[in-house]
C-alpha cells in the first residue's frame, strides 16, 4: 500500500484543460477569469459578492482590514485552528482574544464568549472546524447584542449548511480557502463572501496595493494612466489560470462532498465499536463539510504513539490543531494561561486526523481502519 496522506487535492483532465487554455490566452493574472469565479462562487454560496485572492490567510487578513477598526481593538476567537486565524488578528494591530472551545464539535463555545467581551472588544472571528458549522444562532444574537462585526472563517467548511442555508451567508465577512487539502483547490487561493457593498469594494482595493484606478477626477477626464492609492493594500491577486482552476474544481464541490460522505460513514461503520475511539459529532441542524475527519482516543491510549504506529504503517496521520496560544511567538507576545482553556487542552492532548479526501478509495480507507485495529493487538 502507498502511502496515504490525510488530504489530497483531486485533478481531472478537465481541470488541466481549462488552466491550459487560459495560459494559451492573452490573460495570465487579473483577467476575466477573476471576476467569472467570484461570480461562480456568489452564485454557489448564494450570496451576493465574492472577492478572491491568493490564500485563505490573505482572505483573513484583507477581512480584517476592511473592518477599519481602531487599533488595539479585542476581536474574540478559538485558539483551536491554524495560526492565520488568529494572526490575521496581530497582523491589522488588534489583539485576538482567545475563547474555549465546545467538547463535542470542537467550535469555539458560544457559552463562554460574553465572559470575555470588553469595551475594546469589535468582532468575533468564529471557525467552522473540520467542516462543522459553529453555533450561528446564538454567535449572531451575541454580536447584535453587543453590537460586533462578525467574520466567519470557513475555510473548512465551504458547502457546508447550518439550517438548511449555506455558510457564507450569516456574518459580516466569510472566508474561505483553496488550498490543495481542502474541497476544491485552486492551487494556493482564497475569497471573503460578502453581501454587504461597501465591505466589498473595499476588500477589492485591499487585495491590490490599495490602488482605485477610477481616479480620473484627480487628473482630468482624459487621463487614462490614472490611479490613486487610497488604503496600505497588499498584492494579494489571484492570478487568471488559478481562477479557471477554481471554475472547473468549482461544479464538482457537490460531488466531492458527497464523497467524502461516503467515506466518513464507512469510517463510522468500520472503527465505531472499536472502544478507544471517539467519533466526531454531527448536530442535527448542519450540513457537515467534512474537511476532516478527527477522532479521539479514549482511555489510556498515548496519542503519541499512536501516532507512531499509524505512521509507520504509511498512513499520514496529522493533529488538527496545536492551540494557537501554545506556539512560541503567543507566548513570547501574549499573557496566556494554558489552564483557561481546559477542553481545548484536552481535545490537543488525545486528537488525531485519519485520511480523508475525495478521491481516497475503500481500500484505503479499509487499510487504515484495519491499522487502527491492529494498535491493541
Amino acid at each position: 500500500m502507498d502511502f496515504i496522506p490525510y488530504g489530497l487535492q483531486w485533478i481531472d483532465e478537465e481541470d488541466i484543460d481549462e488552466v491550459v487554455r487560459v495560459l494559451k490566452s492573452d490573460w495570465i493574472t487579473t483577467g476575466p477569469k477573476i471576476k467569472e469565479f467570484e461570480d461562480a462562487l456568489s452564485y454557489y454560496i448564494g450570496c451576493r459578492y465574492c472577492a478572491a485572492v491568493n490564500s485563505g490567510t490573505s482572505a483573513l487578513d484583507i477581512a480584517v482590514q476592511s473592518l477599519d477598526l481602531p487599533q488595539g481593538s479585542e476581536i474574540i476567537t478559538t485558539p483551536f485552528t491554524f495560526v492565520a486565524t488568529s494572526n490575521a488578528i496581530i497582523y491589522n494591530g488588534h489583539k485576538p482574544i482567545f475563547v474555549d472551545i465546545c467538547s463535542d464539535t470542537f467550535n469555539i463555545n458560544s457559552d463562554e464568549i460574553r465572559k470575555k467581551i470588553t469595551p475594546r472588544t469589535k468582532a468575533i472571528i468564529y471557525v467552522d472546524f473540520a467542516g462543522h458549522p459553529c453555533d450561528i444562532k446564538e454567535i449572531k444574537e451575541i454580536a447584535r447584542e453587543y453590537d460586533l462585526y462578525l467574520i466567519e472563517d470557513a475555510c473548512h467548511a465551504i458547502g457546508a449548511e447550518y439550517d438548511h442555508e449555506k455558510v457564507g451567508n450569516f456574518a459580516d465577512l466569510t472566508i474561505f480557502s483553496f488550498h490543495p487539502v481542502k474541497h476544491i483547490t485552486t492551487g494556493e487561493g482564497g475569497a471573503v463572501a460578502t453581501n454587504n457593498e461597501e465591505l466589498y469594494e473595499k476588500m477589492l482595493l485591499l487585495r491590490s496595493h490599495g490602488i482605485d484606478k477610477n481616479a480620473f477626477d484627480r487628473y482630468g477626464p482624459d487621463a487614462s494612466w490614472a490611479y490613486d492609492m487610497k488604503y496600505l493594500g497588499r498584492n494579494y491577486r489571484m492570478t487568471d489560470f488559478q481562477a479557471a482552476l477554481g471554475i472547473s474544481q468549482l461544479k464538482k464541490l457537490d460531488f466531492f462532498i458527497k464523497k467524502r460522505m461516503e467515506l466518513v460513514s464507512m469510517y463510522n461503520e468500520l472503527i465505531g465499536d472499536i472502544e478507544f475511539i471517539r467519533l466526531p459529532c454531527v448536530k442535527n441542524n448542519v450540513r457537515h463539510a467534512w474537511h476532516i475527519y478527527t477522532v479521539l482516543l479514549e482511555g489510556s491510549i498515548d496519542r503519541d504513539e499512536f501516532f507512531k504506529h499509524m505512521r509507520t504503517s504509511g498512513i499520514g496521520v496529522n493533529v488538527h490543531y496545536i492551540p494557537a496560544y501554545r506556539h512560541s511567538y503567543y507566548i513570547r507576545n501574549f499573557d496566556i494561561n494554558r489552564d483557561d482553556y481546559p477542553v481545548a487542552e484536552d481535545v490537543f492532548s488525545r486528537i488525531i486526523t485519519l485520511p480523508l479526501y475525495s478521491r481516497m478509495g475503500n481500500d484505503k480507507l479499509e487499510y487504515v481502519c484495519n491499522s487502527i485495529k491492529k494498535y491493541k493487538k
